[in-house]
Order: structure tokens, then C-alpha cells, then sequence
């Protein structure tokens, strides 16, 4: 059996990104001003200042307003929520987007919370994980949004195929299991509990990993054909040849990629499309405001 082709997800990212550049440019025109992304990071977390810096270079390539507001690691709850309190109300300001995680002491939760829905660019507020739970129009997680237009892209319609979902987070599994079943895919949420694993992720069509464990899908669990997405990204620890440590997903890609008909590779696969979703959603919730019609194609 011929190895699986590549889905390539930074090619996907990289066009849509062009097509909200465009968006933006007349955006600006109809409206005066640039959509608006305010960035807010507590703490000096060394992954967190990465995203940050690459969130902000990718809202100046699209024509997005980036507003970064950095934080000591002291910073009370109290003082938090007035900044998000002043973002809401700040018109400039379309999408508001705090860094996870926050420095122990902060309440993750109560300043998601405290985001105007309307805002929460990354869909995590409750009530935007309601809408998308009862089918109605709201923010979804950048990074299931972003795996369902691969999905949609490389299948084309999903109804009736088999879905195995790998991690139960708010963040990615559930969000991914919802949109899967809103796609009339039959939809399974394993998670590292799940007995038999294995025999479960076998029966799938298609197999979203979201797990967090390096390599812990095997070869051997998928389905001749199927559709592999890996949404893990972890560091192996450092060796000879790769002193900072290799970069894998949760499959193991070699074995994997032996098997299924098509798998995203690590890096380079699901996560350029967290960002070109995040400005995406920013986009979309510029055009609300502005009373405008979201550009269609998005």
C-alpha cells in the first residue's frame, strides 16, 4: 500500500490568511478601521511569548490591528478583570484573547467568564460552547475549526463515516466531537481510560488525536485508508542529533503514514490552522460589529 499523502496544513493556513488580508483590506475600506485582536498575557511563560509574538506577526501580515497588553505574573484577578472589562467596551477591539495558561492564583475560567461572547475569538466562553453544543452561530475553538477544514477539504462530505475522537478537553475533543457530529459523521470520544483502545480507534474512518502523549497512537490502530489528524505537539527529550529535542505528535507519523490514506504531519500540519483560524474569527466578529455581512468563503 502506497504511503498516505500529506495533508498540508500550513498550505491550507497560508491560503486562507491571503483570502482574510483581502477581507481586511476592505474591511478598512467600508469601515474607517483595521479589525482589532487584543492579545493579553499574565506571566512570562516561555511557550506563551512564542504564541504571542507569532499571534501579533500574523495579524500585521493580515491587515488585523494586533493590541498586546503583557502582564507581571503578580497581577491580582481584580486587576485582570479590568483589563478584559475595558476590552469589551474598548471599540477598537473585535477579538480578546487571554494566553493560557494563567500564573497559579488566577482563575482561568472566571476571566474567560468575564469576555464579552461576542469577543471570544478563541470559543471558549460557556455560552459560545452552548451555541455550537444546540447548533446555533457562535465562536468555535480555533484549533477543531481548523481540523474540521482539513477534514472538509480532503473528504468532502463526512455523513455516515466513522469518527474517533482521542481527548475529552473543552478545548479540542469536545468542540471536535460536536462539529463531527454536526457533519452527520457517527462520532466515538476515547480518551487514555477507554478500554480497548486500540479496537476502537480501528473501527475509524477518521481518527483525531488530541491527547497530549507522544507517539501513543500506533500504526497498527489505524484503519487501512483512513483519515488521520494529530493535533498533539510534543518535545521529545534532547539527543545527540536533535539537541533541542524532535517535535512529534500524539501518532506515531512513520507507522501511521503506512497505513491511512491521508495523515497531518508534526509540525507543519494542525498548527498553522490555530492561527489562521484565530484571525478568521477575528474577522468574523469585526463584521458584527460593524453591522456588516461576513465575507463568504471563510
Amino acid at each position: 500500500m502506497a504511503e498516505a499523502a500529506r495533508i498540508d496544513g500550513k498550505g491550507f493556513a497560508d491560503a486562507l490568511r491571503a483570502r482574510i488580508a483581502g477581507h481586511a483590506g476592505e474591511f478598512v475600506q467600508a469601515t474607517g478601521r483595521k479589525p482589532g485582536l487584543a492579545v493579553v498575557l499574565v506571566g512570562e511563560d516561555p511557550a506563551s511569548q512564542v504564541y504571542v509574538g507569532a499571534k501579533a506577526r500574523a495579524c500585521h501580515e493580515a491587515g488585523i490591528a494586533s493590541f498586546e497588553h503583557r502582564l507581571p505574573a503578580e497581577t491580582s484577578e481584580a486587576e485582570l478583570l479590568v483589563l478584559v472589562e475595558r476590552l469589551n467596551r474598548d471599540p477598537e477591539v473585535d477579538g480578546i484573547l487571554v494566553q493560557m495558561p494563567l500564573p497559579n492564583g488566577l482563575d482561568e475560567q472566571a476571566v474567560i467568564a468575564a469576555i464579552d461572547p461576542g469577543k471570544d475569538v478563541d470559543g471558549f466562553h460557556v455560552i459560545n460552547a452552548g451555541r455550537l453544543s444546540v447548533g446555533q452561530e457562535g465562536f468555535v475553538p480555533c484549533t477543531p475549526l481548523g481540523c474540521m477544514m482539513l477534514l472538509k477539504d480532503r473528504l468532502g462530505d463526512l455523513s455516515g463515516l466513522d469518527a474517533v475522537v482521542i481527548g475529552r478537553s473543552n478545548i479540542v475533543g469536545k468542540p471536535m466531537a460536536q462539529l463531527l457530529t454536526d457533519a452527520n459523521a457517527t462520532v466515538t470520544i476515547a480518551h487514555s481510560r477507554t478500554k480497548n483502545l486500540p479496537d476502537v480507534v480501528r473501527r475509524a474512518d477518521i481518527v483525531v488525536a488530541a491527547v497530549g502523549r507522544p507517539e501513543m497512537v500506533r500504526g497498527d490502530w489505524i484503519k487501512p485508508g483512513a483519515t488521520v489528524i494529530d493535533v498533539g505537539i510534543n518535545r521529545l527529550p534532547p539527543t545527540d542529533d536533535k539537541p533541542k529535542g524532535r517535535l512529534v505528535g500524539d501518532v506515531a507519523f512513520t507507522e501511521a503514514a503506512a497505513v491511512a490514506g491521508a495523515i497531518t504531519p508534526v509540525p507543519g500540519g494542525v498548527g498553522p490552522m490555530t492561527i489562521a483560524v484565530l484571525l478568521r474569527n477575528t474577522l468574523v466578529a469585526a463584521h458584527a460589529h460593524a453591522g456588516l455581512e461576513a465575507p463568504e468563503g471563510l
